[in-house]
């Protein structure tokens, strides 16, 4: 067995479970976090309808009123979503927090994600502390996963926490008696439990992957699809996972964009049928259920010479689950225009990230202050009523 093969596997079997944790989270409670890497451009998502100063910015790449699914008389959707996150909104089950995200000001793709995955007060650093690993240090019954190739900043920290790429197919890795040789190497140790209940979550989805692939028969479908992907995602989650994080790449729209149709509408398409597919699979549980869609930043409010868009400031959050209280626009708001942007380029942030989770793990978990403070210091929590 290689080197690399063995880091990538065990290491990811052998992260579980948490010692020392404060406080017992409502067993059902589930929360999955979605990060769309690379700045997705919120403007052409949640599209300000009411705005003439929108369609003068945008000439090539705007949403006409008439092509955008209602939402409100200042605010329409993407009619990429029409299919799967529209519906979910009409039943107010999506609740959109406009001008969101972070303090950070670089405009840095991987400087604000960082910033974003660690939580921290805006110029703290530390690398070895992310905001989820410290919720999750407080939770005393589940288990957190990252459905990612290695673990990402959020979830790095003192708890220990499984990690396992789903964008793949066919046979692991390591076969079942390489396996129980790495059992054996840790057993009596206190990794004991976490390598074999992460060799267990690998068999039950290695074993989903292979009833997919004989159900599809002529018509397999990628394992890259982020609709396939998410469905595995309830899988796990439903049964066994109660935290979780996935990141989903290819934002960054700086040329040939596309408006009502074209590259940013094809992404949403694929996020939307996965965040709808999710939904579905999880069954009963999506009541329980709580995903929050982020990225980075937005993008600049006016298209460049490429028709695409640059990096931005503010973005849009969005906020889904069976018992969200949804069908509607949340969070401090300004009525959309030049005259309101922030360096007269960007969406303004309104909402601090940080205090849009800390006031939503505060409903979902029932946390304290000084709790909070832990997982998202020096921020004060902002009740959005979101859930």
């Amino acid at each position: 067995m290689k080197r690399r093969q063995f880091l990538a596997v065990s290491g990811a079997a052998a992260l579980g479970a948490a010692a020392g944790r404060l406080y017992a989270a409502p067993t059902d409670t589930r929360f999955l976090l979605v990060f769309l890497r690379g700045g997705y451009d919120a403007a052409n998502v949640l599209v300000p309808v009411s705005s003439a100063d929108y369609y003068e910015a945008r000439p090539n790449i705007a949403i006409r009123k008439s092509q955008s699914l209602e939402i409100n008389a200042d605010w329409g959707l993407h009619p990429a979503l029409r299919d799967s996150v529209y519906p979910l909104y009409q039943k107010g089950e999506v609740a959109f927090v406009p001008f969101a995200g972070t303090e950070n000001l670089s405009r840095s793709h991987f400087e604000t994600q960082d910033a974003i995955e660690l939580g921290q007060p805006e110029g703290q650093r530390n690398y070895g502390s992310g905001f989820l690993n410290r919720l999750f240090s407080l939770l005393k019954e589940g288990s957190a996963i990252s459905f990612t190739n290695q673990l990402p900043l959020v979830f790095r920290g003192e708890a220990q926490v499984a990690n396992a790429a789903l964008r793949f197919a066919g046979r692991t890795g390591i076969d079942p008696r390489q396996s129980r040789m790495i059992e054996e190497m840790y057993r009596d140790t206190p990794l004991s439990t976490p390598v074999a209940e992460g060799f267990a979550a690998r068999d039950k989805l290695m074993g989903e992957i292979g009833r997919e692939m004989e159900a599809a028969g002529r018509n397999a479908p990628n394992a890259r699809n982020f609709e396939l992907e998410a469905r595995r995602i309830a899988r796990l989650m439903k049964s066994s996972y109660r935290l979780g994080f996935v990141d989903v790449g290819g934002w960054d729209t700086h040329v040939a964009e596309g408006g009502a149709e074209g590259q940013l509408a094809t992404r949403l398409q694929q996020l939307g049928g996965g965040l709808a597919a999710f939904a579905g699979e999880m069954g009963p549980a999506w009541r329980d259920t709580v995903v929050v869609v982020i990225s980075e930043f937005g993008r600049t409010w006016r298209e460049n010479g490429n028709r695409g868009t640059d990096h931005g400031h503010g973005g849009v959050y969005a906020v889904l689950g069976g018992s969200v209280r949804g069908g509607r626009v949340a969070g401090e708001q300004v009525r959309v225009g030049r005259a309101t942007l922030f360096q007269d380029r960007d969406y303004p942030v309104l909402n601090d990230y940080r205090a849009l989770l800390g006031g939503l793990a505060s409903r979902l978990y029932g946390l304290s202050d000084a709790q909070l403070e832990k997982v998202f210091p020096g921020a004060k929590p902002a009740d959005l009523n979101l859930a």
